[in-house]
């Protein structure tokens, strides 16, 4: 099955592809999607009949596909698109999708991509089986690449257990609990987005000297996307639009960056104090309670309407502007221009 195009699904070709010379640039990220939309497909396919349909799951409920698409970008500064490079990005979206099913059980959320969630659907441990599935079918792709893939992949695949690790247990004693937090998006995140570029760049036999700026933009363009949803999280638009339920990682117990800036204020702001009272009390850790409550609602709209969400976006737009700062070793030309409004998109999407 052929989906839309990624670039017109995001807006990417008013945005990125926007003017005449970008248009082969545009065509080749287009055309290597549709080869790994079609991958995706038959790659996740499974003789067992339960398997088959609960990976595909998450799949066909659809997808930005940003991790394929800067393995794509990144390929155009070596040769472009081959086999291989198809490969990769099929392996790393594949990987994605697998820690969504694992998020979704640890988060204990009841909406993914705007479809009830596999756990909610099957039961967890149908979900984490379905997820460890996808994670050796992306394994099994990545090693026929070679030892350097399957390195890239172990050290990624680390991380993203680590992240999830961190998140789980929380800041210890001592510890900042913002970079902690930071820390956590680094690994859980911005990880898998930098190992998407760097495989654009190795397996297209892009100068060496690409990989440590794409890395670094993928690292730091990964926080920066973790804190747009932090503040989609919050949205009024339900379900219908962002594809989860509002304050849907509050109520699941992870504790976004807006609220952690209002625990910093709250020992001095009374009325920081009262808010954080109040989600306290009616949103952080009631997913088990089931429906969101009028009083919830309530103080997720206070919530997305203070000053830490505010806050939290210009921090968003501070990562981005850092992760365009990181290019500066690339040659200029379109892959530039076009990874530079890549960052800008991910910051706009809250508006």
């Amino acid at each position: 099955m052929r989906r839309a195009s990624l670039t017109g699904q995001l807006g990417f070709t008013e945005r990125i592809f926007i003017r005449g010379e970008d248009r082969e640039l545009a065509n080749a990220v287009d055309a290597g999607l549709g080869q790994v939309e079609e991958g995706l497909h038959r790659e996740m396919r499974f003789a067992d009949n339960l398997a088959d349909v609960t990976a595909r799951y998450l799949l066909e409920a659809g997808g930005k596909r940003v991790r394929p698409m800067l393995t794509l970008l990144a390929a155009q500064l070596g040769t472009g698109t081959n086999a291989d490079v198809i490969q990769a990005a099929e392996a790393v979206e594949i990987t994605h999708l697998a820690s969504l099913y694992h998020d979704d059980v640890m988060d204990d959320s009841q909406m993914r991509r705007g479809v009830p969630s596999a756990q909610f659907v099957w039961g967890n441990s149908v979900a984490v089986l379905t997820g460890d599935l996808l994670f050796a079918r992306a394994s099994k792709l990545v090693s026929a690449l070679g030892e350097r893939a399957i390195q890239l992949q172990a050290d990624t695949f680390e991380r993203l257990c680590l992240g999830q690790l961190h998140e789980t247990i929380g800041p210890q004693d001592g510890e900042d609990p913002v970079e902690h937090y930071i820390g956590v998006l680094q690994d859980k995140t911005g990880s898998l987005i930098a190992v998407a570029a760097q495989m654009g760049v190795v397996f297209s036999n892009a100068p060496k000297e690409y990989e440590e700026p794409v890395v670094v933009f993928g690292e730091k363009i990964g926080v920066a996307f973790q804190l747009i949803d932090d503040v989609i999280d919050l949205s009024s638009q339900g379900v219908a639009e962002t594809g989860k339920t509002p304050g849907n990682d509050l109520r699941a117990g992870v504790a976004t960056l807006p609220v952690l800036r209002l625990r910093e204020r709250a020992s001095t702001d009374p009325d920081a104090a009262a808010l954080l009272d109040r989600l306290e009390k009616d949103v952080i850790g009631s997913a088990e309670d089931g429906e969101v409550t009028p009083a919830a609602v309530e103080a997720i709209a206070a919530l997305r309407e203070h000053e830490v969400t505010r806050q939290t976006l210009d921090e968003a737009h501070r990562w981005a502007r850092e992760a365009v700062e990181a290019l500066a070793p690339l040659p200029d030309g379109a892959v530039k221009k076009a990874l530079v409004r890549f960052a800008d998109t991910i910051v706009e999407r809250s508006s």
